[in-house]
């Protein structure tokens, strides 16, 4: 088909020019899938290089060793091209004993390789890396696929990098998971990240930066981080790719993949900003009295694009049911794992999440998180634990020291039990305690949100357990 020309590809092309350049070293793009990314980055970029270069040396990966090798052909074939050997006059020749598909060279040293993602590449060694849809979509929810690929990220192409003091690493991709290479990257940080989603959220706007030198400073050895580019939309929605992903191709995308995958693949978000199982807008906020109307509203960006003003309240001053709910870490965790404790109250219909811990933790730091956390709840004698992983070695270590420790059998799997208790949530019968006083709830606010497809879920899994448990009418209590 002819070329549908829009500002994405002078974006990417301008990105791809700062990591030639060295202004940018990683890069980390996610664009939605047919935005032409494997044409820009795996066919016109190296042969574009070659230009400025001959002796640039690159390793080019897809989760797929046919789709790496497509693309080698693809850009082979246009350097080899009239066109290509007209207009550039290049003044090396490709090498005729080093020239097959998945590999070739120049006679000026530089060479392209292709692989896949998890294959070897003993013996190459590039000046770049790049990394071109790493996971297959129909592969996103298997777990072992995904740290397949994270090992090999991490484990053997740092190996294939020929300096690594000026190496440089370009991936690109549509994000599938919470827990995928984009999200493995993100997290561990370092790259400069150019975030493209069909649909503009103004919240999430991508901005990159670049490094250059200072020739006021130093003679030139301090290099300046700078604001290299910002998306250039400005109202929610506006999208990305209009000539060719209208308003109606996305309606019926969002129909055909889903909201979870949609959101992933073309929102670059593999959490929804309304949520999968549990939605943002269901959520009622309390604060500490004599607060109310004295904090910023806490805005909610609906499915439509609209807003939405989460309900405030001052929390109530007595409450029928105190308890702690409780997900401990593994038996086996070789070293400290994540564990959640949550103290609940409740009064009539309403359930308030008033205090919460969150951490990393072996055995003996839960025994004294639980300690802590009843010392400074001890009116909240139920105290739930699930009859999993540490639980019951928690139970029985402090139950002669500690009363109202209840081992709870979880009925069904997390997704099961979380579908249990949207009842109480989607009614408005759930308030969370403000994030403008209390920011650890952010943290569980995000994971709420990308429940079941959430890296972590210990506190998702000590929420549902406490809701599923407040149905018993308790006497009242009084805050102190």
């Amino acid at each position: 088909m002819p070329l549908i020309n829009n500002w994405h590809v002078d974006c990417i092309c301008d990105h791809l020019e700062a990591v030639t350049l060295g202004h940018i070293r990683d890069l980390l793009i996610n664009i939605p899938p047919g935005h032409m990314k494997s044409l820009l980055v795996s066919v016109f970029w190296p042969a574009w290089e070659w230009i400025q270069n001959p002796r640039e040396r690159s390793l080019f990966s897809s989760y797929a060793v046919d789709l790496a090798i497509r693309d080698s052909v693809r850009c082979r074939d246009l350097i080899t091209s009239d066109w290509y050997q007209e207009w550039f006059e290049p003044d090396w020749k490709m090498k005729g004993d080093q020239n097959v598909k998945s590999w070739f060279q120049n006679d000026k040293t530089g060479f392209r390789f292709s692989m896949s993602v998890g294959g070897r590449a003993t013996g190459f060694r590039g000046n770049k890396i790049v990394v071109d849809d790493p996971l297959n979509a129909k592969e996103m929810h298997s777990k072992a696929t995904r740290d397949e690929c994270i090992f090999w990220w991490d484990k053997v192409m740092p190996t294939r990098i020929n300096d690594p003091r000026g190496g440089k690493r370009v991936v690109i991709m549509q994000r599938l998971h919470e827990e995928d290479l984009s999200g493995h990257i993100l997290a561990k940080g370092g790259f400069e990240h150019l975030c493209l989603p069909s649909e503009f959220e103004p919240e999430r706007r991508s901005r990159t930066f670049i490094f250059s030198k200072d020739n006021d400073l130093n003679d030139g050895e301090d290099e300046m981080r700078t604001e290299f580019w910002s998306d250039p939309r400005t109202e929610h929605g506006d999208l990305l790719f209009p000539e060719m992903f209208t308003k109606q191709v996305l309606s019926q995308l969002k129909k055909d993949l889903g909201e979870t995958d949609f959101a992933g693949q073309h929102q670059q978000s593999p959490r929804p900003a309304a949520g999968i199982i549990f939605k943002s807008h269901w959520w009622r906020y309390w604060v500490p009295k004599g607060l109310l109307g004295k904090l910023p509203p806490i805005t909610i960006v609906l499915e439509d694009g609209s807003f939405f003003d989460s309900p405030v309240i001052e929390i109530p001053e007595g409450f029928e049911t105190l308890l702690q709910s409780w997900d401990m870490s593994f038996k086996d965790s070789k070293g400290a794992d994540f564990v959640a404790g949550q103290v609940w109250a409740q009064v009539k219909a309403d359930c308030f999440l008033l205090d919460q811990v969150c951490e990393r933790m072996d055995f003996t730091a839960t025994i004294a998180a639980v300690r802590a956390m009843t010392e400074k709840w001890p009116l909240a004698l139920a105290k739930l634990v699930e009859d999993k992983a540490n639980g019951p070695a928690v139970i029985s270590s402090l139950k002669k020291e500690i009363p109202g420790l209840i081992p709870i059998e979880p009925e069904g799997d997390k997704v099961s039990r979380a579908h249990a208790v949207t009842p109480m949530c989607e009614s408005g019968n759930v308030y969370l305690p403000h994030p403008a006083l209390y920011p650890w709830i952010k943290v569980t606010l995000d994971r709420l949100t990308a429940f079941p497809n959430a890296a972590k879920d210990d506190d998702v899994d000590a929420l549902t357990q406490a809701l599923r448990r407040m149905s018993k009418k308790k006497r009242v209590f009084k805050l102190m």
